[in-house]
């Protein structure tokens, strides 16, 4: 069957999470918690096509950021299936940082447009997006959703404000953001290490949050720590493999993203200071 670029095929499949926080009377369809579609987007000056998926969330229900925090669900995606397509890069939007019952977790409320810069192996055939999403929803329950998505895109397309408006909450980078300075420690700790960053980056407004990742998705992050004084920040946390002992850090896949009220910035790379 042939999908337009505005339409989206889905198949949700629905497993209750073990994070269960208040019992449900019934059970909650996937139907009726989230919703997506494939904004078509258009052709970059790249030659690249900058598609988004739009997931529309039911009011109270959440899903993650790429690092979801300490309870979250992290998404993955899996393009097998796709024609014609060499790459697809995401731009992830500015995220908000939720507190609950002491655990932090990084992701949006009621809806997201993630920004999607898919590549042609030639640009001058059309491409057929075929993936297989896997996020994570919450509200009183946590659980995983698949999402089965199909677009074709062919044509130029045409500019969407949409878009354009997830792009420019893109957190900036660390060179664009006046970021200088920038080093790290690494000390080994029972079950892995410590990470240690300090840097010279302007203040991104309200109480600040240090999001940090590492190259290795097995990898558990800790809750982060950040102290400013002036324009120097300090933040860190411990970083803790799956066999739990210390291990030598990738510096350069270390991924630190300051979280201010209103914008962000994004630091990739932590060398030796």
């Amino acid at each position: 069957m042939k999908i337009s670029a505005h339409t989206i095929a889905l198949t949700l499949s629905l497993v209750f999470f073990p994070l269960v926080v208040r019992a449900q009377t019934a059970p909650v369809a996937a139907a009726d918690v989230v919703r997506a579609e494939i904004l078509p987007g258009w052709t970059t000056a790249s030659g690249a096509r900058m598609a988004a998926l739009h997931l529309t969330l039911a009011d109270h229900w959440k899903t993650y950021w790429r690092a979801p925090g300490d309870a979250g669900i992290p998404p993955s995606f899996d393009w097998t299936g796709s024609a014609n397509v060499a790459s697809v890069r995401f731009h992830w939007p500015r995220p908000v940082v939720f507190h609950l019952n002491g655990m932090q977790t990084v992701g949006y409320m009621h809806d997201l447009v993630l920004p999607m810069e898919v590549v042609a192996m030639d640009p001058a055939k059309p491409m057929q997006v075929r993936g297989k999403v896997d996020i994570g929803v919450c509200n009183d329950i946590c659980m995983p959703v698949s999402l089965t998505i199909s677009a074709d895109l062919s044509g130029a397309g045409a500019r969407d404000a949409v878009i354009e408006a997830a792009l420019a909450k893109n957190p900036v980078s660390g060179p664009a953001a006046g970021v200088s300075a920038v080093r790290c420690e690494v000390r080994p700790i029972k079950d892995g290490v410590h990470l240690t960053a300090q840097f010279s980056v302007p203040d991104q407004g309200g109480d600040e949050t240090a999001l940090i990742e590492t190259a290795d998705p097995t990898v558990w992050v800790g809750d982060s720590h950040l102290k400013r004084e002036g324009g120097e920040v300090t933040a860190g946390a411990d970083l803790v493999p799956s066999d739990g002992a210390p291990f030598v850090l990738d510096r350069s896949g270390v991924r630190i993203t300051i979280l201010g009220s209103d914008r962000a910035v994004d630091i990739q790379g932590c060398p030796a200071g």
